[in-house]
Parts: C-alpha cells; sequence; structure tokens
C-alpha cells in the first residue's frame, strides 16, 4: 500500500509539470498575439481586406505580419491554429485536480467545519460547478447585454466573485482558491474550444465555398479572446495560491480572490495601452500596489482585531486508522518535537510568523490527518525540516515511515 502513496506523488508531480508547461504555452501564445493585435498599424499600401501589419524583430530575423479583420479574398495552403495549447492547459489541469483534489478528498478538497461533505458529495459538487458556470457565463454572453461589452464583463466580475463566496462556503480555503483557478479556465478554454475555433472554422469553410464570410463571427471571438485576456493573471495567481496559506486560508478570503481579479484587470489595462500605443498608464502599476497592500492586510486583520482561532475537528476513520497504530506515539513525539515548532497556530521558531502552508502539527488529529505528508516529505523523503534544521535523525525518519506503512498495512487487513 505504500508503494502506492509513492506512485501517487510522483503522478501528481507528472501531472502538474505537464500542466505548466502546456500553460506557460498557451499564456505565451495568448499574450503574443494580444500584444500583436493591438500593436497593429494602418498604412495604404495594405492589400484589400488587410487591417494593420507590424515588423518585428527576433532570434536575428525579421518578421512581416499582416491581419486580415475577417479573411483575405483566398485560402491559404497552410494555416497554424493555435487551440492544441489551450485544450491541453485544461485537460492537464483537471487530470491534476483528480489527482490531488479528488483522490486525496479528504484532506486537501472538504473541511467538515465549513461543510460536512462525503468524497463523492464534493467531488460531484466541483464537477457541476465547472459545467452549470460555463453554461451560464455562455447564455449570458448570448444574451441582450453580451452586446455591450464592458457592461457584461461587470456582470461577469459580480458573478466571479460570488463564485468566490460560494465556493469558501463549501471546500476548503485551498480547493476554493484552486476551484475558482479552474472555474475560470474552463470558461477560458471552452471560450477557444467552443467559440472561437469553431467561428474561425466557419470562416475557413466559406472561403473553400468561394463565400463572403460573415464578419459577426469575428467580432464574437474577439470579444470572447477580449474576456480570456483580463482573466488570465487571477487564474495564475489562484494556481499558485495553494502554496501561500495567507491568501486561501483567512476569513476574508473570498474578498481577496475579489481583488486579484481587479488586480488581473489593472495590469492588463496597463499591457494592453501600452501595446496599443495609447499611451503609458503608469496609475494601474499604483492601483495594483494599493490594492495587494489591502489583501496582504485582509489576511491577517481578523487575527490582530478579534484573536480568532481555528478549532479542530474530531478524527475521521482515516485519522483514526493512523492514530491508533502501535507506532503513533513514537511517530506524534518526533513530530511535535522535530516539527511543531514551525507547524504550529503560533511558531515559536525564529523568523516563522505563519504556519507554513497552513499545516499544523500540534495535536493528534493534526498528525493523523497530515500522515501521508509526514510520510512523504520527512519519512520517505528528507525534504523536512529543511536543511535538517532541527536535527531529525535517520532512526527518527524510519520510525515515521514505519508508522504510515504499519497504519496502512493494519487498515488493509481489517
Amino acid at each position: 500500500m505504500y508503494e502506492y502513496a509513492i506512485a501517487w506523488e510522483w503522478m501528481a508531480f507528472a501531472v502538474r509539470w505537464v500542466h505548466v508547461i502546456t500553460a506557460i504555452a498557451w499564456i505565451g501564445s495568448s499574450f503574443y498575439f494580444i500584444a500583436l493585435d493591438l500593436g497593429l498599424v494602418q498604412r495604404a499600401h495594405l492589400p484589400p481586406g488587410a487591417y494593420g501589419e507590424e515588423w518585428q524583430v527576433h532570434g536575428g530575423g525579421f518578421y512581416h505580419i499582416q491581419k486580415y479583420l475577417v479573411a483575405p479574398a483566398q485560402m491559404p495552403e497552410h494555416l497554424t491554429w493555435f487551440k492544441w495549447e489551450s485544450y491541453a492547459t485544461w485537460v492537464t489541469g483537471f487530470a491534476m485536480l483528480c489527482v490531488v483534489y479528488y483522490g486525496g478528498a479528504d484532506l486537501f478538497l472538504i473541511d467538515r467545519t465549513v461543510m460536512d461533505l462525503s468524497p463523492v458529495q464534493a467531488i460531484c459538487l466541483s464537477i457541476a460547478s465547472l459545467a452549470i458556470g460555463w453554461m451560464f457565463y455562455d447564455l449570458l454572453c448570448k444574451s441582450p447585454i453580451g452586446n455591450n461589452t464592458w457592461g457584461l464583463m461587470i456582470v461577469l466580475y459580480i458573478a466571479l466573485v460570488a463564485m468566490a463566496w460560494g465556493y469558501t462556503q463549501v471546500f476548503t480555503g485551498r480547493a476554493a482558491f484552486l476551484h475558482l483557478g479552474a472555474f475560470t479556465a474552463t470558461i477560458m478554454s471552452a471560450n477557444v474550444f467552443m467559440i472561437i475555433i469553431p467561428n474561425q472554422k466557419i470562416v475557413v469553410a466559406d472561403l473553400i465555398g468561394g463565400r463572403t464570410p460573415d464578419p459577426k463571427y469575428g467580432r464574437i471571438a474577439k470579444q470572447r479572446s477580449l474576456h480570456n485576456n483580463y482573466l488570465t493573471l487571477p487564474v495564475i495567481f489562484f494556481m499558485l495560491s495553494n502554496h501561500y496559506p495567507l491568501a486561501f486560508a483567512t476569513t476574508y478570503n473570498w474578498i481577496i480572490a475579489a481583488l486579484v481579479f481587479l488586480m488581473g484587470v489593472t495590469i492588463r489595462h496597463w499591457f494592453n495601452t501600452t501595446h496599443a500605443r495609447k499611451g503609458k498608464p503608469t496609475w494601474t502599476w499604483l492601483a495594483t500596489a494599493v490594492i495587494f497592500i489591502i489583501i496582504m492586510w485582509l489576511s491577517t486583520v481578523p487575527k490582530v482585531l478579534t484573536g480568532e482561532e481555528e478549532t479542530t475537528s474530531s478524527l475521521t476513520p482515516v485519522q483514526q486508522m493512523f492514530a491508533s497504530d502501535v507506532h503513533f506515539a513514537s511517530a506524534r513525539d518526533i513530530v511535535q518535537g522535530r516539527c511543531s515548532m514551525c507547524h504550529a497556530a503560533e511558531p515559536v521558531w525564529e523568523g516563522i510568523s505563519f504556519t507554513p502552508k497552513n499545516v499544523k502539527l500540534e495535536s493528534d488529529a493534526d498528525i493523523a490527518a497530515h500522515a501521508r505528508e509526514i510520510y512523504i516529505q520527512a519519512g520517505r523523503s528528507h525534504a523536512m525540516p529543511p536543511g535538517n534544521i532541527t536535527d531529525i535523525t535517520p532512526e527518527e525518519r524510519k520510525v515515521l515511515t514505519a508508522w504510515y506503512e504499519s497504519a496502512l498495512s493494519q487498515g488493509k487487513t481489517e
């Protein structure tokens, strides 16, 4: 059974690695084409139907690029489609969601002090939220309000804030932020799969058939592309947030999420305006800095003002399995002696002000809940403590390994 934990850890690493690679490809191409589109210059010598052109230099060569607002008069011999980056990013992201959050639902997805869900219920809610979210967004874009781009974005922002609040009422803070990123990324990828690429294929089919393409398909695709442009940076923030509990594990985490979307707008506005050669709105950086400072304040103000402390729930059946093992007492003594000075509600190690990754290892329930992480990080590997600053011995690591493997073996035979 313990080999399963090692294999699962490597699978999670592999899926995350591929997800990052595909995300870099998608976001990179998206940012490039946004900058290219905004930097196009209209000149008199352009061929019929061409909207603008731009000269670029890269890698020792010059590139001359022209854009057709609808389509050229004739179908080119070769077209490069930018779609697989988006599809691969979503597929690998969902795979990571399955491996980490669905596979470890009791630890990463469910917080019974927030909502007492079974793993199956939590997973069904997760999948349903992504599907229903896309359908709501798509209907919103196709409704009369979709004719007003900025009005639509305001309504979309309100919906995203509502989802941020809703996720924090159902899942752990970490899972809530991850799902908010997945919710937004699903909209972005579905925009490519369901709207942008199909519209482009209609235009290509019209060219092949000798028909004049309808400009509306380009306008619709452009609107969805604009949404993707402004949503990209918040998605990156939410995907990285699982490493920073000050973002997701605080009372006002949903307000923090709402402000993150605003920072995405202010930052992208600067780049979009600059690429369009319409000036450099430096006020956007000041606005972003102010918003970020507010986020920092929101992450600590509840504890500062109220002295609130988190509560520990009773042991789940899985936690009881680890807490009842014959090696647990020895493992608990090692963890409390080598780890809990940092992994505590009030860390006592100099320079550590907040619990690393919000992982507390003070009570029996805490230690049992994080048995797998302790096994991987401090038993099978030497990742923890960092630099072995608390001088954990090889014998103690063997005890941690024996505890986890013994509990799994006992649980398998019962």
